[in-house]
């Protein structure tokens, strides 16, 4: 039984019962699409970033960069992609974490695996992946971006670029692990710290949710069926480069672009091509570009970009091979 059909009926009874709308209407498909989804997606943010919240008091940030600074190279990698998932879901936040772990001795190659993956996987766009598509797809996406975080970062790091970091950086570089008293956090501590990261979340999010539920629920009710996938199908061998392209000058975060994802596969979009699309906006838009600038000189940037958009495109067309 599908666990969310109880919020179906009663988005179905509200809409076509209560304000009796036709169920072939496009306000009345676009109004049902969009209760039921954001409706949807708000449950499982509280449920999922609860539990990686709890998950995170475990994980004290200086404690975490003495063990990535450590452990054998591949391996930091792999745990730098993972800590990802489980650490800010946008650059604004993610790059004075970056900037921590270069200035504590943590190897380059590795922080920009952890840089790369996490806005483009984390715990808000699991929780909506899962809600949207099913947990095959979201493990799917997950895997895949893990691999593209990794092996960005094990190219990066061989290409030798620390040279290519803002001066500043490069003055605080190697300055070696800090050691901080790890505070002693009682369950008490931890819930609490665990209520207030799931409401400063939502605070962050919530309007991105109902805007990108919006734009889905107006392509969910007005656009015809197969209009999109006049150019986005999966036989179209451009489609995946060019939502790549068409993603970099848009910014949002996965709250905001993954309810359009979820409408544009429904038109008739390839999961592979809409995926890449919404990997480009967060993880490649000229906004974090600003921001990353601040601790990058240009070429750097643009070696980034490559490295990381190579990566998105491969995983488009594998999404694309794999998928139905």
């Amino acid at each position: 039984m599908d666990p969310f059909s109880p919020i179906q009926s009663l988005v179905d009874w509200l809409v076509f019962g209560v304000l009796h709308l036709a169920k072939t209407s496009p306000l009345g498909s676009a109004l049902d699409f969009f209760l039921f989804d954001s409706t949807k997606i708000v449950l499982l943010l509280v449920i999922i970033i609860l539990g990686v919240s709890l998950l995170r008091t475990f994980l004290p940030p200086e404690k975490v960069r003495a063990s990535l600074a450590k452990m054998p190279r591949f391996l930091a990698h792999v745990s730098a992609a993972a800590l990802g998932i489980v650490t800010p879901f946008c650059s604004c936040s993610a790059v004075p974490l970056f900037l921590g772990f270069v200035e504590s001795g943590v190897p380059l190659g590795v922080t920009f695996s952890f840089l790369v993956a996490s806005p483009m996987i984390n715990e808000v766009a699991l929780v909506m992946l899962l809600g949207l598509f099913g947990w095959q797809v979201a493990l799917l996406y997950i895997g895949s971006g893990l691999v593209v975080a990794i092996l960005a970062g094990l190219v990066l790091g061989k290409l030798k670029v620390e040279k290519l970091l803002q001066e500043f950086v490069l003055k605080n570089l190697n300055h070696g692990v800090r050691q901080q008293a790890l505070l002693k956090m009682s369950w008490g501590d931890r819930w609490s710290y665990a209520v207030n990261y799931v409401l400063e979340i939502l605070g962050k999010v919530w309007l991105w949710v109902l805007i990108g539920v919006g734009i889905g629920a107006w392509i969910h009710g007005y656009v015809p069926t197969d209009f999109l996938a006049q150019w986005a199908s999966k036989d179209k061998w451009y489609a995946v480069p060019l939502a790549v392209l068409i993603g970099i000058p848009l910014y949002s975060n996965a709250a905001g672009v993954l309810p359009l994802v979820g409408a544009l596969t429904e038109k008739g979009v390839s999961m592979g091509t809409a995926l890449a699309f919404m990997m480009a906006v967060t993880a490649l838009s000229f906004p974090e570009f600003m921001i990353l600038r601040k601790v990058m000189k240009v070429r750097l940037l643009l070696v980034f970009a490559g490295v990381v958009g190579i990566g998105i495109i491969i995983t488009g067309y594998l999404f694309n091979a794999v998928l139905p």
